[in-house]
């Protein structure tokens, strides 16, 4: 198969790249500096040809989003809607990648893929958007709702908490706040099964599985680089207000994956085992 990867120089994106490279797919990686997702023609023109299309291409600042909701929303909206339109010209399946922020948080029980969704800041009404305009696009999509990543290739929480760690001693990590850490090279890994189990058209979840508080996290953070988890201390939402609301409960179920036979991403602790040492870099943070 000929494969298509727009955002392809995002923290997921080189995984997927990366991950395809690995098994000898044919792959065009797309990056911002190659593929402006808003110019239809650039984007009609680059699908042709490509059977599968990932379009892990997104605005992604949160907190800058809730000024720049135009910018968001072209990227996130307009943007899937022309990749959606080339994809269905081309008789290619598309695989969008999507987000936890398109529920409200306010859950105490995993939301399943067809839970209402009700998005409570700009990233997620944009983020929605995106969602409804592939479903009218294209029948033959794959949209997979993912929440909390980091990875090897870019910015993320475990890096940021370890470099904070190391300087400060010690920080403080809101505690009320509960998700699933989900490595990029796992979920790059479920978008490929997906694609290879002809999965039938519809959404996904892709998150690791259980789950846990940012402070909890946090501690495993600076244990794998190396330090003592409890210098990491609890705090509370309201001590971090942030522009962008966050959701408090963003635990994501994975009962469509079960009903298409494709296996979630394992625990989050135990990938996050297996991920620390190629995200953090080995000998990052000394003790």
């Amino acid at each position: 198969m000929r494969w298509l990867v727009t955002g392809a120089s995002g923290m997921l994106g080189q995984d997927v790249v990366a991950q395809l490279g690995a098994r000898g797919d044919v792959v065009t990686a797309a990056g911002r500096a190659d593929l402006d997702v808003t110019d239809a023609a650039a984007v009609h023109d680059l699908v042709a040809g490509h059977d599968v299309v990932v379009n892990c291409a997104a605005y992604t600042a949160v907190d800058a989003a809730e000024e720049h909701e135009a910018d968001a929303f072209a990227a996130n909206a307009v943007g899937p809607a022309l990749v959606a339109r080339a994809a269905r010209a081309a008789g290619a399946r598309l695989v969008h990648v999507s987000t936890d922020y398109v529920f409200d948080g306010s859950a105490a029980s995993p939301y399943p893929e067809d839970a209402p969704i009700a998005p409570r800041s700009a990233y997620g009404r944009t983020k929605a958007a995106g969602e409804w305009a592939v479903r009218a696009e294209t029948a033959d999509h794959l949209i997979v709702r993912t929440a909390w990543l980091y990875g090897a290739g870019g910015g993320c929480f475990p890096k940021t908490i370890a470099r904070v760690a190391a300087e400060r001693g010690g920080l403080d990590v809101v505690a009320d706040q509960t998700g699933q850490p989900t490595w990029t090279a796992d979920l790059a890994a479920l978008l490929l099964r997906l694609v290879d189990a002809a999965a039938p058209a519809g959404t996904y979840h892709g998150t690791a599985s259980g789950e846990v508080t940012w402070h909890e996290f946090a501690r495993a953070v600076v244990a794998a680089a190396g330090m003592e988890p409890g210098i990491v201390r609890p705090t509370t939402s309201e001590s971090f207000v942030r522009p962008a609301p966050r959701p408090a409960y963003s635990v994501l179920g994975h009962g469509t994956l079960a009903a298409a036979g494709v296996e979630p991403i394992g625990p989050w602790d135990e990938r996050w085992q297996a991920a620390a040492s190629s995200v953090l870099g080995t000998g990052a943070v000394a003790r």
